[in-house]
């Protein structure tokens, strides 16, 4: 959650914040926060406003570091039996453009294994004075090892001194260079780095999140990396930080793809232009890691194998969520539950946002309206229906009022007395300001706060049960610039520095797309209310003139890293704007300016620990905003702040793909949007198309609409026809999903990467399969009643689609990007030609869905032929203790089962149906294991064989042993 709007720069880096800024309100005139407080402050909006800066990109007299800096030149070259190092040296004079120039370098090549180089440039200097400037530690990012032959590598290395120090990595089976910076100047200074490689015409690259953005990047497109509290504007940075792409060239109707991952976690920005990509670092080293691929999935398990394979979820994750900011009390949310099942509408997990807190405080229950003994008998309920509830857990800590004993908060001491918290340069605590006030900021790089966080997620596991975490403002984001709570704690508790929804002049009066179109009365009314509190509003503020523009010059041998000279094109201009400022001071001197943007990574990490000692031996359960590469092996990821628009609906697909790129295949986002208020007919479709998410969460903000999925009865019947399909696929998606966590399969998967030969697919980010086998072709646009879209391979006669309702095969088309009937309640969706999909039934909560009797189906492709396989345990252990997988092979009118694994699973096999059979078994020709099947149903017009009746031949389990079906 964000707040509603942003506040723009100046600077009060450790500078107490005068008590005469601040204005009392009345508790009567501020959203009340909890119990006990008689009065409350408003810190002011210039609070968060930093310097005036102008992001290089966009500055016209930024100096263009390759036409001053001279390079640098190799030499000293020394082998060994996996690469090689070699010295860099400064080609000419220093040109200190945006720092200190680093005048020797220390080039490192390793031939890592025989799909993976490794390259990395460092200053050949290093000590304890400046190694966090540079060195990226392997206990906060792992890097890969490992030592191969370079002959046997897929990829070649070159380097040449013309005229300066640049490098080649090339694809030897092609001859495709993929990576180039010859001709161009390594610059290498103490606060920017940048280099240059050239790519090919309208190049296809992927990945380098976290932006709202297509799934093809495009060549003009500024990607900024440094973690950013900001409701999800398009193109900007955001919350979380990727440095890593997907390349994909096609060539004679075939295609190669390789993948970049760039190991530096400073700020930084990638500049993609139609003949190059530039990459500019505000610190940090070189160190780029080069897989050969030769396609998207091979891509991706290589990058895994760096940052670590997606973390397997618990079953219970699948099913639905609910969440939204202003459930008020335990009854309200029993209350959301109640109407979930009376509706009869599948609900598996409820959550809560910052409403269940004391004051808006981490670990600790509001008394009034979430006491602790009233959640455990709620939770009881709760558990015993087969449910959850998962809670926000944010990444600040309030700190009380020392002149106030009632103010006192345990949780903030027993980290205090164990120096779990972020600091000043002077060695005073960092004080930011969140939700609830006055808040320092765990030290992640200190043990001492991994194991406080633990023993407080335990604590208070003791006193409310809940199942899982959501973390929040992982960036970490603070609403005003530095230490402004120094010298001011007197003032807790405080209200933020702008409106919450709701509050006068925040009211939420927007609404979707064709609002005025399907409500016209209301949308009148709403935006004349919204042009009155716009007016109003401009009104009472204060005419004001722009700060004059800041910009940091260098100093020989001193860094900046408040205003670096090098100005990323950051959402919030200063770097300490909404974010810790850069000086923040970690408990072995590193300072925020080299790891913010691990911020989010390292909570994810130390709440896995934390979950890991509430539940041991079970999967935790995670979802968290900020992350970084190697995230998705700890937790999943929702898409953030999102709006009720039907543009951001479409923009959760290309986001889903990027993040199934980043190894987080656990993804959704706040479906019918989280700021504004949803309209009928956006949750209708938006309810449908997250039942094809992996994470399906409905969430908005506080004091907008309800969008419940039972508050229009059009959305009742579209979400339970939509979770009717999620629910007898859901075996397929925790299969999926084993894949995912053992070899680094994706989930969610773009039609190119299935279709690698298909250079028409390259931007297709507008239908989406899930695994290989499941093609959903959403409704996108306010008003349509058909969609557009394709079915690749189809045309050209290697493939087949099946419709899943009808089970009808799809006819080929007279053009590949054709039209099709999608009227509203209903999400198309097909089965690819085949495929052997394992099915169970629907029901309220998936506990009951595992104990419904087995189906399978049968999509023959066009050879006649299927496969497919199911992984079953117990669905929660980390190391359960019994599995079984099961291998489906459909070939020659025989579908085969083979099992192994001693997991039990007794669910009776009940039906088999076969797609695209082409003529009718004769007689009794239809046989389980040689023993003839009573019913079976041949349907000539849609090819279809239903063999059923199978319950009693397999009731000691469908897969308790090998079987064979023969028509």
């Amino acid at each position: 959650m964000v707040r509603s709007s942003s506040v723009w720069l100046q600077s009060l880096l450790l500078a107490p914040v005068p008590l005469s800024t601040f204005a009392q309100t009345s508790e009567s005139s501020a959203t009340s926060t909890g119990t006990g407080a008689s009065s409350q402050f408003t810190v002011p909006a210039s609070a968060n406003v930093g310097a005036n800066v102008v992001p290089n990109v966009l500055d016209p007299q930024a100096v263009d570091a390759q036409s001053v800096c001279s390079g640098y030149t190799a030499s000293n070259v020394v082998e060994n039996a996996s690469g090689f190092t070699a010295s860099l040296a400064l080609a000419g004079e220093a040109c200190n453009v945006y720092g200190t120039d680093i005048e020797d370098l220390t080039l490192t090549v390793e031939y890592q294994t025989d799909q993976r180089l490794r390259v990395s440039i460092l200053p050949s200097t290093l000590d304890a004075s400046n190694s966090s400037f540079y060195v990226l530690s392997d206990d906060l990012v792992p890097s890969g090892s490992g030592a191969s032959i370079p002959e046997d590598n897929d990829l070649s290395f070159a380097w040449n001194n013309d005229p300066s120090f640049g490098f080649t990595v090339t694809r030897k089976v092609t001859g495709d260079v993929i990576f180039d910076t010859t001709g161009t100047q390594l610059v290498f200074e103490d606060q920017f780095v940048e280099f240059v490689t050239a790519e090919p015409p309208d190049y296809n690259l992927y990945g380098l999140g976290e932006t709202i953005h297509g799934l093809r990047l495009g060549n003009n497109f500024t990607k900024t990396m440094w973690a950013a509290d900001i409701g999800d504007p398009i193109d900007y940075n955001i919350y979380g930080s990727h440095p890593f792409y997907l390349d994909t060239r096609y060539t004679n109707s075939t295609s190669y793809s390789h993948g970049v991952y760039s190991r530096n976690a400073h700020g930084q920005e990638i500049l993609l232009r139609p003949e190059n990509v530039t990459w500019r670092f505000i610190g940090g080293s070189i160190d780029l890691y080069f897989f050969s691929g030769p396609d998207q999935p091979s891509v991706s398990k290589q990058y895994q194998e760096i940052i670590g394979l997606p973390v397997m979820q618990q079953y219970f994750t699948f099913g639905f969520h609910q969440c939204r900011w202003g459930y008020q009390n335990w009854s309200q949310v029993e209350e959301v539950v109640n109407n979930y099942e009376k509706f009869g509408i599948p609900l598996e997990n409820i959550w809560t946002d910052i409403d269940y807190m004391f004051q808006y405080r981490d670990f600790d229950n509001d008394p009034v309206r979430y006491p602790y003994d009233e959640g455990q008998e709620f939770l009881s309920r709760l558990h015993d229906s087969g449910r959850h509830y998962v809670p926000i857990i944010d990444a600040a800590i309030y700190i009380p009022n020392p002149a106030n004993a009632s103010d006192a908060y345990e949780t903030f001491d027993r980290g205090n007395a164990t120096h779990s918290f972020l600091l000043n340069p002077d060695g005073s605590l960092y004080i930011g300001d969140v939700w609830p006030g006055y808040t320092v900021f765990p030290d992640w790089l200190n043990p001492s706060a991994n194991d406080w966080w633990v023993n407080e997620m335990v604590t208070w596991h003791n006193k409310i049960a809940y199942d899982g975490a959501w973390i929040d403002m992982s960036e970490a984001s603070s609403f005003c610039v530095g230490s402004c709570g120094t010298g001011n704690l007197s003032l807790n508790p405080a209200h933020p520095p702008f409106g919450l929804p709701g509050e006068p002049g925040n009211v939420v009066y927007d609404y979707p797309e064709g609002f005025n179109i399907t409500n016209a009365t209301e949308a009148a009314a709403a935006a004349s209310a919204s042009a009155s509190q716009s007016s109003s509003l401009a009104g009472a503020s204060s005419s004001s003139t722009s700060a004059p523009v800041f910009r940091s010059t260098p100093t020989p041998g001193v860094r900046n890293i408040n205003y670096p000279p090098y100005t990323i094109n950051n959402v919030h201009g200063d770097l300490a704007v909404a974010d810790l400022s850069p000086n923040g001071t970690h408990y072995d001197g590193t300072t925020e300016y080299e790891v913010h943007n691990l911020n989010g990574h390292n909570i994810l990490k130390a709440t896995y620990a934390g979950l890991s000692a509430v539940f041991p031996g079970k999967r935790p359960f995670i979802i968290g905003r900020s992350t970084f590469s190697g995230s998705g092996h700890y937790a999943g990821h929702w898409g953030g702040d999102n709006t009720s628009k039907w543009y951001y609906m479409f923009f959760s697909i290309p986001q889903a793909l990027s993040f199934s790129l980043f190894g987080v295949p656990m993804f959704g986002v706040d479906t019918c949007g989280f700021n504004g208020n949803s309209d009928e007919e956006l949750c209708n479709r938006w309810m449908q198309l997250s039942a094809f998410f992996p994470f399906y969460r409905n969430h908005n903000t506080l004091s907008a609409l309800p969008q419940e999925a039972y508050v229009w009865a059009s959305v009742i019947e579209a979400t339970k026809a939509a979770m009717n399909v999620r629910f007898q696929l859901l075996p397929y998606m925790y299969t999926l999903f084993y894949h995912a966590n053992t070899v680094g399969d994706t989930v969610m998967r773009a039609l190119a990467w299935e279709f690698p030969n298909d250079p028409s697919l390259a931007n297709a980010d507008r239908q989406f399969f899930l695994g290989s086998s499941i093609l959903v072709t959403p409704v996108l646009d306010q008003g349509a009643i058909t969609v557009d879209g394709v079915f690749p391979g189809l045309i050209e006669g290697t493939d087949t689609y099946y419709d899943w309702y009808t089970q009808t095969p799809v006819a080929k088309p007279a053009v590949a990007n054709t039209t099709i009937d999608a009227p509203l309640g209903h999400i198309p969706v097909y089965v690819r030609g085949g495929a052997v999909l394992p099915l169970q039934q629907p029901a309220m909560v998936t506990r009951d869905a595992r104990n419904t009797p087995w189906s399978i189906l049968v999509a023959l492709g066009v050879n006649g032929s299927a496969t497919g396989d199911l992984y079953l345990d117990d669905g929660e252990s980390i190391t359960p203790n019994a599995t079984k997988t099961v291998t489906f092979s459909a070939q020659g009118n025989r579908l085969t089962a083979g099992v192994s694994g001693t997991y039990q699973d007794t669910n009776p096999l009940s039906n088999v149906t076969i797609l695209g059979v082409s003529t009718a078994p004769s007689g009794s020709n239809v046989t389980l294991n040689g023993m003839s099947v009573v019913q079976a149903q041949y349907d000539a017009a849609a090819k279809k064989l239903f063999v059923g009746g199978l319950d009693s031949a397999t009731s000691a389990g469908a897969y308790a042993a090998n079987w064979t079906l023969t028509w």
